[in-house]
């Protein structure tokens, strides 16, 4: 149960990219006086955590509603990672931004998008918990886990948003890269395991 429980905290982590996200929420929110700037991220936290636990407590109802087979989205997944995996090493831009020409009054709207959707919520973090949300655990403990795991990664989210100003010149525009493309390769590493593990649900392959 820990391991499964370390793999999910960690899985998240990685795909949301906290370090990541780091410049572009200083891109984004440079216009906004510090004041303005916390009640962003205090909205985009919020925003975020909600659309997160909707998938969290619907996941596998919303697979089921469609027809959709865990395998199949197993393989999903892990391509969606492999292609995020790719961005994230080659460095490539995966978030929407928002222009410093934004007036104040929009500092809401920059909460919602481009912070929660997709900064924080996005496809990855979303495909992330329907994965473990149709795990061979119950509903119930499977959703205690991805409760278990979110809070903390909002957490590390809200901190590095936070430290954002103290993190960038601490480690620089390049190391901020650095770290980016070292969670890059080992999300690289769990996006082919996702697809083997969608293989076997599906009976495509078997274990030697």
């Amino acid at each position: 149960m820990l391991t499964q429980y370390m793999q999910i905290l960690f899985t998240i982590l990685i795909v949301v990219d906290p370090i990541g996200i780091v410049p572009l929420f200083i891109s984004a929110t440079a216009h906004l006086d510090k004041a303005r700037r916390l009640k962003t991220m205090h909205e985009a936290l919020l925003v975020a955590g909600i659309v997160l636990s909707i998938f969290i407590l619907g996941g596998r109802f919303i697979l089921s509603f469609f027809g959709i087979s865990p395998g199949a989205f197993y393989v999903a997944g892990g391509v969606m990672f492999f292609l995020i995996s790719i961005d994230m090493l080659f460095g490539q831009p995966k978030r929407a931004k928002t222009s410093s020409e934004e007036s104040e009054e929009d500092s809401s709207s920059i909460a919602v998008f481009p912070l929660a959707i997709p900064m924080i919520a996005g496809p990855g973090a979303i495909t992330t918990i329907m994965l473990y949300a149709t795990g061979k655990e119950s509903w119930l403990v499977g959703t205690g886990l991805l409760f278990g795991a979110l809070i903390p990664v909002l957490v590390v989210m809200y901190l590095a948003m936070r430290s954002s100003g103290l993190i960038l010149r601490l480690l620089g525009k390049t190391g901020v890269s650095v770290v980016e493309r070292m969670m890059g390769l080992i999300l690289s590493g769990l996006s082919i395991q996702f697809v083997y593990d969608g293989l076997l649900k599906l009976g495509l392959i078997t274990l030697p």
